[in-house]
């Protein structure tokens, strides 16, 4: 659907040439809902702007729909945009025209006839929910709504890809989540690809199917969303892992860690395992099978349970006792049975 090739972009500065975009490939695949997120400044939205030429790389290709638009004469770059729908951060409504209206504008700009905007507007708002409000005004509704009628707008032309720049950081958590959900909702019923920028991984975790990670205007990471969120390979990743599951221990739990290893008995060595697990590894119980076969004293420490898109994943300290030999083996038991496990020596005392 959507195909990135050695694609850079660079802005004019005050001191000098700022490049915003450094030789970006990706593949995005048709239905799918694909989220790209970063900090402030790591390029996201300078590369959401070039799917659809509104920022205008100065190499590579990007290829949508199987054209290449940076190839394409402007009449056809026109046409080229209309199968490309977008919604922005702040809504960009009219405030003298009506929720329907607003949302039948690029209806009215391309010419289409009155009798063919309401074929169109009528059945699109009642997907986003605003068909009891189509005559009122801007003014007259919330944020949500105007972000419902903005999503309905992008609708209109009929695109095949819908482009969400930050859509959702301008609301409150709940109303987020509504959108979020009618985002979902138009990519299952209608088909259309979502392509999804955010600084927030509760976003990505709601809704996305692949994540691009960026940072100072490359993707540094990439990957299905339960794979990323369990195994971050990026220091950035991990980051914005932690704002959702912490991956830094709260002080009293490590104090508890350094009483236990004090306080192993002659013969015994220690280690705190940091375990991330997912999927069908969940539902395992590899922790019983370490007690029982292995004969460890675990300690559970600390840990989150949540869920992902109906998927289970999670992370749990614990704090392993016992022969060294016996710990080496149920470290290679867990890994076995598709749990990451990333182990911190605690020392111990040894006859």
């Amino acid at each position: 659907m959507i195909d990135i090739q050695d694609l850079s972009l660079t802005y004019a500065g005050p001191q000098g040439p700022v490049h915003a975009l450094k030789n970006i490939n990706l593949h995005i695949q048709a239905g799918e809902v694909f989220g790209i997120i970063g900090r402030s400044g790591a390029g996201k939205s300078s590369l959401v702007r070039c799917m659809n030429l509104l920022n205008r790389p100065v190499s590579g290709k990007m290829i949508v729909n199987g054209r290449d638009l940076l190839q394409l004469s402007d009449a056809q770059l026109r046409q080229a945009r209309q199968e490309i729908g977008m919604v922005f951060q702040h809504f960009n409504l009219l405030s003298s025209r009506t929720v329907f209206d607003n949302a039948a504008l690029p209806l009215e700009l391309a010419g289409v006839s009155k009798a063919e905007i309401a074929q169109r507007i009528t059945p699109l708002l009642e997907l986003v929910g605003l068909a009891h409000l189509a005559n009122r005004y801007p003014a007259q509704i919330s944020g949500g709504q105007k972000q419902r009628v903005g999503i309905a707008r992008a609708l209109a032309s009929n695109p095949r890809v819908l482009l969400s720049d930050e859509a959702t950081s301008a609301l409150d958590p709940e109303t987020t989540r509504s959108i979020l959900d009618l985002l979902r909702q138009v990519n299952r019923e209608l088909g259309v690809t979502v392509v999804l920028i955010t600084h927030q991984m509760q976003v990505i975790k709601q809704i996305a199917d692949r994540v691009a990670v960026m940072e100072a205007g490359q993707v540094v990471e990439l990957g299905a969303v339960l794979d990323v969120f369990t195994n971050p390979q990026q220091a950035i990743t991990q980051s914005l892992i932690d704002e959702i599951v912490p991956q830094e221990l709260p002080a009293s739990v490590q104090q508890r860690v350094q009483a236990l290893s004090l306080g192993l008995p002659a013969g015994q060595s220690g280690q705190l395992l940091r375990l991330s697990y997912a999927g069908d590894s969940a539902y395992q119980p590899v922790l019983s099978h370490l007690i029982r076969e292995l004969g460890l004293d675990l300690s559970i420490l600390h840990g989150q349970i949540d869920d992902i898109q109906g998927q289970t994943f999670g992370s749990l300290a614990v704090f392993a006792s016992g022969p060294p030999a016996q710990i080496t083996a149920a470290i290679a038991y867990l890994q076995r049975n598709g749990v990451q496990v990333r182990q911190q020596p605690q020392g111990g005392r040894h006859v």
